[in-house]
């Protein structure tokens, strides 16, 4: 243990323990723009000074020492971190008034914070990028904080992001200075997430989704993913608790559209087709494991990286792909009748999905199952651009057929949960009863326990699970596999730390991962559901009875199922 000062208050702390952390324990609080714990302490923003000893270091990666003196606000530290700031936004890009990040941005908060005026400040040029691309990067934005680089290469394992250069003549770029399409990003928007400015964002597709509610000739259909109703009231000012379900189906309606739908609904339709594949393929000879395919960073990943798995994966669509097929074929009547063409919109708390819907191979001669993707950040900027009165609205019901849902479709937002719902119908469909079974949760995943497991028996049939989220730990559980050191039947993959609840396209709130916080509302909602097994969905059970059939049926191929090895990346 070592014994030192800060601002006056004597604390202990254990050796090696950096001054933020000692402040932190202390009660003290620090800025910071660069640092992430256990990933970026490279002191590059320097807005962490405090004075020890006569001198001024980055707190964030000083060791403690015994005896120290440390003091975190004198007039000197106060000037220094104020120095700091405004060769910061000197070197940036200073358009907050419309940038998207403007109330998120943790630059402008120490600009607010620290009195900087912007008058003195230039407009770095724009550097080209491909605005069609999902993940867009404006580099004149970029403050060289390196916690993309960080996040991509030690949490995620895509290495997409490099830099060279050091100080002022730092720069950040796609790997190899290829194009962004071509650098191995699988989506996940996590740097986006970590960006303390807006240098990273998710493409903008408002704009599109404006469009059709605003054209007569259109009938809007909307759909929302379960992780949304844990993070939506974030953006918006509406507690937790008060940003329902039932008060989002109403925030939708306020938008304009015309049919409101639940994709909890095409969850528990995912569940019956992915259950009875892996029913079928725990009979067959096919080689272990069936993986989950309902998360498309995870698809784009296992694509660009471990292609050897792609084959592995359940046919089945994510289940906004399914719900957006379901709507075009069964709406079209309507629709026809009406002189509409259907327009499909998922709010999803994704960016890869926005890739997902573009993919040719998840088309008809319909069209595209779904439209357009926005992003939970984006629903909330059109909440605010309506003028919405979240917190006022009262709750209503989702659209029906395709709104009834059950708890093993809530809890596909968060790690575990996808296996889990997979499991509690898959044991139905093998046994005729329903299981008592909690499937695995990552949240609280650490390098040393990078993925987790579970032996079962079902119906004497021995059935081996393994759920991991991040691909950072995805990478260690596919090597393993490849190796011949685990072996699984059926194994989950979530791109994003802690599954959805994580995602690229959640609201953002600075150094904060809200992920089980998150989950723990998902989990709430699931237990208090009096439908908790997707097979005993009354509205999925009419959809087969009056359109599809049954699971794994030639329309069941035909709307609800997709190669992956085929699509474009």
């Amino acid at each position: 243990m070592v014994n030192l000062t800060i601002d006056g208050k004597e604390i202990q702390v254990n050796e090696g323990m950096t001054l933020l952390g000692a402040a932190g324990k202390a009660g003290v609080d620090i800025p910071t723009l660069c640092w992430m714990k256990g990933l970026n302490d490279i002191a590059s923003c320097r807005v962490c000074l405090v004075e020890c000893d006569g001198e001024l270091v980055a707190s964030c990666n000083t060791p403690v020492r015994e005896g120290m003196v440390v003091n975190t606000a004198t007039p000197r530290v106060v000037a220094a971190r104020r120095a700091n700031v405004q060769t910061l936004m000197e070197g940036h890009r200073y358009e907050c008034g419309t940038c998207v990040r403007q109330e998120t941005c943790a630059l402008r908060t120490l600009a607010s914070e620290f009195n900087v005026s912007d008058s003195q400040f230039y407009l770095p040029e724009k550097a080209p990028w491909d605005e069609s691309f999902p993940l867009i990067r404006d580099a004149s934005k970029c403050i060289k904080c390196m916690r993309c680089v960080a996040e991509c290469s030690k949490v995620q394992y895509c290495s997409v992001w490099e830099h060279s250069g050091s100080g002022p003549n730092m720069n950040v770029f796609a790997k190899d200075g290829l194009p962004i399409d071509a650098a191995g990003c699988a989506l996940c928007g996590q740097c986006i997430t970590h960006c303390p400015t807006g240098a990273l964002t998710a493409r903008d597709d408002t704009g599109k989704v404006m469009e059709a509610l605003l054209d007569p000739e259109v009938m809007t259909v909307v759909q929302v993913a379960p992780a949304v109703r844990a993070a939506w009231g974030e953006g918006v000012g509406v507690a937790r608790e008060d940003a329902t379900p039932g008060r989002m189906a109403s925030a939708l309606r306020a938008l304009g559209f015309d049919k409101v739908f639940d994709t909890d609904f095409a969850a528990d339709l995912t569940i019956m087709e992915e259950g009875s594949e892996f029913v079928e393929f725990l009979g067959s000879d096919k080689p272990r494991p069936m993986f989950t395919s309902c998360c498309p960073g995870w698809v784009r990943f296992a694509k660009l990286h471990y292609p050897q798995f792609v084959a592995q994966l359940s046919s089945a669509k994510s289940p906004h792909q399914m719900e957006g097929a379901v709507v075009k074929n069964t709406l079209a009547a309507e629709a026809d009748e009406a002189g509409k063409r259907i327009f499909v919109v998922s709010i999803m708390p994704c960016v890869a999905k926005k890739y997902e819907c573009d993919v040719p191979q998840l088309a008809t001669e319909k069209g595209s199952d779904v439209d357009a993707v926005l992003t939970v950040r984006e629903f909330d900027r059109m909440l605010k651009m309506f003028r919405v009165d979240c917190g006022a609205l009262e709750e209503t019901d989702w659209d029906s057929p395709l709104g009834l849902s059950t708890g093993a479709g809530t809890i596909f937002g968060r790690t575990g949960g996808v296996m889990e719902a997979a499991l509690r119908s898959a044991v139905f469909l093998i046994t005729g009863e329903n299981p008592d079974f909690s499937a695995c949760d990552t949240t609280d995943s650490t390098p040393e326990k990078p993925w987790v497991s579970k032996h079962l028996e079902v119906a004497g049939t021995p059935v081996d699970i393994a759920v991991a989220s991040g691909l950072g730990n995805t990478a260690k559980l596919l090597d393993a596999l490849e190796a011949g050191e685990v072996h699984f039947d059926f194994v989950e993959i979530m791109a994003c730390p802690g599954g959805c609840v994580g995602g690229g396209g959640q609201p953002i709130e600075f150094n904060k991962e809200l992920a089980v916080e998150r989950a723990a509302n998902l989990n709430a909602l699931d237990e208090a559901d009096t439908l908790r097994y997707s097979h005993e969905n009354p509205d999925v059970q009419k959809l087969y009875e009056d359109w599809v059939g049954k699971p794994l049926s030639h329309t069941s191929h035909e709307w609800l199922h997709t190669d992956q090895q085929t699509w474009d990346i």
